[in-house]
């Protein structure tokens, strides 16, 4: 009778750093999402909480990619640096590394995904930038030059309006409408809202988050967290620009502005108005200094978890 050869104790501890992972990155992609969606602490400290989401995002892509990439390569090395070493060496001489198909499936299961998520990013990227820029091209023939404000253009529309345009040449666009309707502290708030959109990069947090959700939109999780970061980031500016005006007067300019941005611009004020406008009339108390340090440091330790059992595994 055959008697299997036991497994090697390394082999083994591969193979539970794998399992690990994934139970990681499910949890992450589904559960932990949902429930930071529906949590009620992020209103209280939004940045925080697109630190923690940014956090889940890294953390859950890592740990997705990384449980197939371990346990595929588990038989090669005593870990993941001398099992990759050894891949590369067998490749290198012209031979493929004696692998289970189990193994051979995981390697594979993570390079499909690998190239689902960075080609989902290349071509949401790609599209994101190609309507900016037809509609950059557009203001530049449509719109005015405000003077007064740098980079801002105004559009000779009389709907009240008012977006913003990111990228390495952006725009701060408001209608007509907006300075007809609006009494020049009201502009002062539309114009710190964007400009907060602006100078924080929001897109560039905003499009990871659009690209994951499509990436698997399938799966709940990622979806709602395309949506909440979404609205984090418009409370962000929302609190920006309630430092440059007062409350009353923020609420009012945005309850006017209700145009829709076009799809290229960034967001659009019309996005869970109702909940932002109650949030600025009667703002939450922002969370105890100690507790916003614990969520910061709970960001890093979610990238750290799969970071280190990738490194000791």
């Amino acid at each position: 009778m055959h008697v299997p050869a036991p497994r090697s104790g390394t082999l083994v501890l591969m193979e539970g750093a794998a399992l690990g992972l994934l139970v990681l990155g499910v949890l992450l992609a589904e559960p932990v999402s949902r429930s930071l969606a529906r949590a009620h602490w992020p209103v209280r400290d939004p940045v925080g909480a697109l630190l923690v989401w940014q956090a889940i995002g890294l953390a859950g892509g890592l740990a997705l990619l990384g449980s197939g990439l371990v346990y595929g390569l588990a038989p090669l090395g005593p870990g993941l640096p001398e099992a990759v070493d050894e891949a590369i060496d067998t490749l290198a001489a012209g031979r493929l590394p004696e692998l289970g198909i189990t193994h051979v499936l995981a390697l594979l299961a993570a390079l499909v995904l690998a190239l689902r998520l960075v080609g989902v990013l290349v071509v949401v990227t790609a599209r994101t930038l190609k309507a900016r820029r037809r509609h950059r091209d557009l203001l530049d023939l449509l719109a005015t030059p405000w003077p007064s404000v740098p980079h801002a253009q105004v559009l000779d529309h009389p709907v009240p309006v008012a977006y913003c345009l990111p990228g390495l040449r952006s725009r701060l666009v408001v209608s007509a409408g907006v300075l007809d309707a609006l009494d020049p502290p009201a502009v002062k708030a539309v114009l710190a809202h964007e400009q907060a959109h602006l100078r924080e990069r929001h897109d560039l947090v905003v499009l990871p988050f659009v690209a994951w959700g499509a990436t698997a939109p399938f799966v709940r999780g990622m979806v709602c967290a395309q949506v909440a970061v979404a609205a984090l980031v418009e409370m962000r500016a929302d609190d920006v620009a309630s430092g440059a005006v007062t409350p009353k007067q923020l609420t009012g300019a945005l309850r006017r502005v209700g145009g829709a941005a076009p799809a290229a611009a960034l967001s659009s004020f019309t996005d869970a108005l109702d909940r932002r406008l109650l949030r600025i009339s009667r703002p939450p108390a922002p969370l105890p200094t100690t507790v916003r340090v614990l969520v910061r440091l709970a960001a890093v330790c979610l990238v750290a978890i799969p970071t280190g059992l990738l490194l000791l595994s």
